[in-house]
């Protein structure tokens, strides 16, 4: 019994460590995304462009799969126990965060574009509203993917096959110079359109002022190009990842041969006429081209942006990158601060005996996915590259560079020894053409979008198989009742004992059936782990798979039984089971509910910090000394002591907020009674500094809560080891026994 006692403490001792160790280190990284979050509130990089993950706190269980499987770092975090975006802008929308989530907290949805005049107005056919018969496709929408892009060509000329087949071909008999389809630009969306147009059987044309490929034939040779997989039409599905420009500019190519698609290149979109009849005249510099419908993909990048500066027209500068090879010993200027810019100048800053500045108008990178942001960083650190924020091009000549820089102080005039100017400023999208061709960007002309609606809570599925076993279950237990309800002693002389005893061939089977459930439940962890590639079928499902079958394992392991567990191995993996189901369902159901309230306290204690910055703006201008002070009093405020590793730290800290920031509040009163501040700012400052102090308050509590409450994710893993263990005792010993009888 002592050592029994010992080890018990001991286990015990360890157990209570490395929880607290957990939880100090999980502590210690929420306080360092939310320190991310406020920086990117700072830099603007919290708001997506277009795209975003919406996350609806009362299904989001903190799993962190999101997290694990976005392919863009940032942009989701976990805090609170639960996923935040952070860094919005670099969401392009891939969407695999939703198709991972298991409890399907996540949509990737449309951001609020209703003060943007850069979205074109279309309804949910990608069709121009009040233009029959016009439609847009692939980044000219606003959409980035190349899988999106391909999607969107697919289902536009599926669109227009629908619209042909409604009208007949009637039409089509009396005037056989209108094609159904004229498709403008060849790249990702314009060649998805063509292949979906040819296999349909439509009768169209495709017109492109360069070759196939679009924007993807500007990036920079060898470029890796992610693309996930996805359908071409006529093709088959793109399996890989990611591919080389030039794997993918190979590849369309040889599809477009292959399938004879009828494209015609150097043709220039001009603008488009809608006759009476309904049909288009699409002008470009090779004459008219006349079709029933039109599908516009041309893209984003219009013409390249200039700076408008002198000497931009000399031969050194260019507005792309292709080879950064060919660029070696050379002083380069790289201008702009968006992805492709820093893209260029890594790549060549990489070249041997190259000088690479780049010069960006704002004060700091805010749109950068995580991987650029870092690899400019290391070569910034190693002395590659040199930036010059808040700067402006005012000048190039043929070996110099002339710069404009903001100080605090004034301007500040640069010169830099130069060759070769690279400007990366993005382009002119062809707007105005898409305007004068019946194209509206009033968000207010297309069909309101809807806010996700709440949804119920993904265990919903896997409890209605959970109640339909039930159901079964109690109908075999009924219709054997009369065995079931006998004492165990006396069970041996009915005539169902031999086949519904745990040895026979009915109680075997159900043995049997609850352990490779039971495998089959914990192939779930496999599904789970960022670590071990295996995907088959979504993590959704998989979740109520996991419900499912561990509900089952259990109704029949309680038959394996008989219905009356007893003191043995098997016995007790039975309890440890029965805990285990409870805890899953039940932890997991409050687990998603309770730290809402967190996550809501840190968006308001942001708010409020944003509105205490612009008060306190003022008061800089009065005295800078007062504002100093009273910025950090707010910010002593926010803290709360929220981030104290121990439980009675963090009360004792609550208390001491209480009366601390009561004092503080008072004191600033007086002092900014005594500075002259007017009496409506002070009142708006105590205001703030009450609702701070509320706020905070309520987010320790409930970060406290969430703690406590999490503990049944550990009580759920550690059950689940001990079952397994015990179920491996129990069938050992089974078979043991089996083979001493026999």
């Amino acid at each position: 019994m002592s050592w029994t006692i010992a080890i018990s403490a001991t286990a015990f001792v360890a157990t209570a460590w490395a929880a607290l160790s957990l939880r100090r280190r999980e502590l210690s990284h929420m306080r360092d995304r939310l320190a991310d979050r406020t920086t990117a509130i700072d830099r603007g990089s919290h708001q997506a462009r277009l795209q975003y993950p919406h996350i609806d706190l009362a299904l989001c269980g903190g799993c962190a799969t999101c997290i694990s499987a976005c392919p863009e770092q940032g942009v989701l975090e976990l805090i609170h126990g639960q996923a935040v975006v952070v860094h919005g802008a670099r969401c392009v929308g891939h969407g695999v965060c939703a198709a991972e989530c298991p409890l399907g907290a996540i949509a990737v949805t449309l951001g609020d574009v209703t003060e943007r005049d850069d979205i074109p107005a279309l309804d949910d056919a990608l069709g121009v509203p009040g233009v029959d018969g016009l439609f847009l496709a692939g980044e000219v929408t606003g959409f980035a993917l190349i899988r999106t892009a391909i999607q969107h060509g697919r289902n536009v000329a599926t669109a227009v096959a629908e619209r042909v087949e409604e009208i007949g071909r009637a039409h089509a008999d009396s005037d056989d110079d209108i094609l159904d389809l004229c498709i403008v630009g060849a790249g990702p969306a314009g060649l998805a359109c063509s292949l979906e147009a040819r296999s349909r059987d439509l009768d169209f044309v495709t017109l492109d002022r360069e070759s196939i490929g679009g924007t993807v034939a500007h990036y920079p040779r060898r470029k890796l190009v992610m693309t996930q997989p996805v359908e071409l039409p006529l093709h088959g599905l793109l399996r890989q990842t990611s591919y080389l420009k030039e794997e993918l500019m190979d590849l369309w190519a040889d599809v477009a041969t292959r399938h004879e698609l009828p494209m015609k290149t150097g043709v220039s979109f001009l603008g488009l006429e809608r006759s009476a009849e309904g049909n288009f005249t699409v002008q470009t510099n090779q004459g008219d081209v006349r079709a029933r419908n039109v599908c516009l993909a041309l893209g984003r990048r219009g013409e390249p942006r200039k700076l408008d500066v002198p000497g931009e027209e000399l031969p050194k500068v260019s507005y792309n990158l292709i080879d950064a090879q060919s660029y070696q010993g050379r002083r380069i200027l790289v201008v702009g601060g968006g992805d492709s810019a820093i893209e260029a100048a890594l790549a060549l800053s990489s070249q041997p005996l190259n000088t690479v500045t780049i010069s960006y108008r704002k004060a700091a990178f805010f749109r950068l996915k995580a991987r650029n942001e870092e690899r400019l960083a290391e070569a910034v650190a190693c002395g590659q590259i040199e930036t010059i924020c808040e700067s402006a091009v005012t000048g190039i000549e043929q070996q110099r560079v002339l710069l404009e820089r903001s100080q605090p102080s004034g301007t500040e005039q640069l010169e830099l020894a130069n060759d070769d100017v690279f400007i990366l400023v993005g382009g002119i999208a062809p707007f105005s053409l898409l305007k004068s061709s019946g194209v509206s960007f009033d968000q207010s002309a297309a069909p309101q979008t809807v806010s996700p609606a709440p949804r119920s809570a993904g265990l919903a599925r896997g409890l209605a198989f959970a109640l339909l076993f039930s159901l079964a279950a109690g109908a075999w237990a009924w219709w054997n009742a009369d065995y079931y309800t006998l004492p165990a002693n006396e069970r041996a002389d009915f005539p169902a004992h031999a086949w519904l005893r745990p040895a026979g061939g009915v109680g075997l089977f159900f043995g049997v059936a609850a352990t490779g459930l039971i495998l089959v439940n914990l192939a779930y962890l496999l599904r789970r782990s960022p670590r071990v590639r295996f995907s088959f079928g979504s993590l959704q499902t998989w979740m109520t798979s996991h419900l499912a079958t561990g509900t089952l394992a259990f109704l029949l392991a309680l038959h394996h039984c008989g219905m009356a567990p007893s003191s043995t191995a098997g016995g007790h993996a039975f309890i440890a089971m029965a805990v285990l189901v409870a805890s899953g369902v039940v932890g997991r159901y409050f687990y998603a509910c309770v730290p809402r309230a967190a996550n809501g306290r840190e968006l308001e204690l942001e708010e409020v910090r944003q509105d205490f910055t612009s008060a306190s703006s003022e008061w800089d201008r009065i005295n800078v000394g007062f504002a100093q002070r009273a910025r950090a009093e707010f910010e002593g405020m926010l803290d709360g002591g929220r981030w104290e590793t121990s439980w009675f730290r963090r009360l004792g800290a609550l208390i001491r907020l209480q009366v601390n920031s009561r004092k503080a509040l008072s004191t600033l009163r007086r002092n900014a009674v005594a500075e002259g501040l007017p009496e409506d700012q002070i009142e708006a400052f105590l205001e703030l500094g009450r609702r701070a102090r509320t706020t905070a308050l309520m987010a320790s509590h409930h970060e406290d809560l969430r703690g406590l409450l999490a503990s049944w994710r550990y009580v759920h893993r550690w059950m689940a080891l001990l079952m397994v263990i015990l179920v491996g005792t129990h069938i050992a010993v089974a078979l043991r026994y089996s083979e001493i009888l026999s």
